[in-house]
């Protein structure tokens, strides 16, 4: 299942490549949302996912950077609201969240793409209503299972605890065979091969998450404060998503966290969590079912959320993460208010439908509602 999982992400890639660059020679304008979508001319911006909503389309350009969980879903909706709207460009560059975010409060992007919302002990929120004029909106558009991804010779089926998880990230497991490991893993033949701990270099939303898990779920083993920075002393370091994926699919024994896709897009092995309520494997449904429990801790249009890693909730995968996108509520540009919230009410509806072939879960339909009424709000 995993290898045709893979097969079908690696296909979709291709034709995001293809698409992308169609979409940058496209020669016919698109009406602007005051006019006819693409679809329909009477159906509401944003409204039902369905394949028959109108999709509204602006002209002109945006510019949004960040998140590299999220590139495989953001490349393919910019892919597909580029042919429906063809006188509209969207460009992402997935460096970062950190990197999103520095880019969005100095003012050079105009959306941000991040895997936790802006932090007010950081100044993140001050800066980006400085920025913007305006406050800024932390909208969830994507469910990102984070996946505890591992390349061992022999071994197809992995079950790892929170301890497991942080003990072997920090250093203080270091081979397969290790009886810890061996204790989760009853009929598992493990080999003696070296543990290669592969981790993000960069500032990273999902390491973060990451780390907020290892401190909610394994508190006694993991007792650093989580940060966008990896703060483990032992392994190697790669820049975004792709590059844990590369240095994991290169090295047998190799283990690394990214975010789904990515795990399926290298064909590698994906463990299952316990977290205490029995092992999981991580499926869009259990993805899903974590988030359901997430509660929305923003005021006003923003909608910062507060997931629950430590659930032992049967069924839910914990290990996940929500990509935000990171807007103004109001844009001096009035044009650029509207090519976002067109853009954004495009993804929070059809764009919704195909993430899990993608390696995401939708957004919960209670989720997508609020999301959907914060995008209403933009100007």
């Amino acid at each position: 299942m995993t290898e045709r999982k893979g097969l079908r992400v690696q296909m979709n890639r291709i034709g995001i490549a293809a698409g992308l660059t169609l979409g940058a020679v496209a020669l016919a304008a698109c009406s602007s949302s005051s006019s006819k979508g693409s679809d329909s001319s009477t159906a509401p911006a944003g409204g039902s996912s369905s394949s028959a909503a109108a999709t509204a389309c602006f002209s002109g350009s945006l510019k949004g950077e960040g998140s590299t969980a999220q590139k495989n879903a953001i490349e393919q909706w910019i892919t597909d609201y580029q042919t429906k709207c063809t006188g509209a460009t969207v460009n992402y560059n997935a460096t970062g969240s950190g990197a999103g975010v520095t880019q969005f409060t100095g003012k050079q992007v105009d959306f941000a793409g991040s895997d936790s919302a802006l932090d007010p002990t950081k100044g993140e929120v001050a800066a980006a209503q400085t920025a913007c004029g305006s406050p800024a909106y932390d909208l969830p558009m994507v469910t990102g299972p984070i996946a505890v991804a591992f390349k061992v010779k022999g071994v197809d089926k992995l079950t790892l605890t929170p301890s497991l998880i942080a003990k072997i990230f920090l250093g203080k497991i270091t081979t397969w065979n290790d009886p810890a490991i061996a204790a989760a893993n009853s009929g598992v033949t493990l080999p003696a091969t070296k543990i290669s701990v592969f981790f993000r270099s960069d500032a990273s939303g999902t390491t973060q998450n990451f780390e907020k898990y290892l401190a909610a779920a394994a508190p006694s083993d993991y007792t650093d404060t989580p940060s966008k920075s990896w703060t483990g002393k032992v392994g190697s370091g790669k820049k975004g998503s792709d590059g844990v994926q590369q240095g994991v699919s290169g090295t047998d024994g190799g283990i690394g966290y990214m975010e789904w896709s990515f795990a399926q897009n290298g064909n590698l092995g994906v463990a299952q969590v316990d977290n205490g309520g029995g092992a999981v494997e991580l499926t869009a449904a259990s993805a899903a079912k974590a988030v359901e429990s997430a509660k929305v801790t923003g005021t006003g249009g923003d909608l910062t959320m507060k997931l629950d890693y430590a659930t032992k909730a049967p069924g839910a995968y914990p290990l996940i993460l929500v990509t935000y996108e990171i807007v103004c509520s109001k844009y001096a540009d009035a044009s650029k208010g509207t090519a976002v919230k067109d853009f954004l009410s495009y993804i929070a509806g059809d764009g919704q439908t195909g993430l899990t072939d993608l390696g995401y879960a939708p957004l919960p339909d209670t989720i997508a509602t609020q999301v959907k009424a914060s995008i209403a709000k933009i100007s």
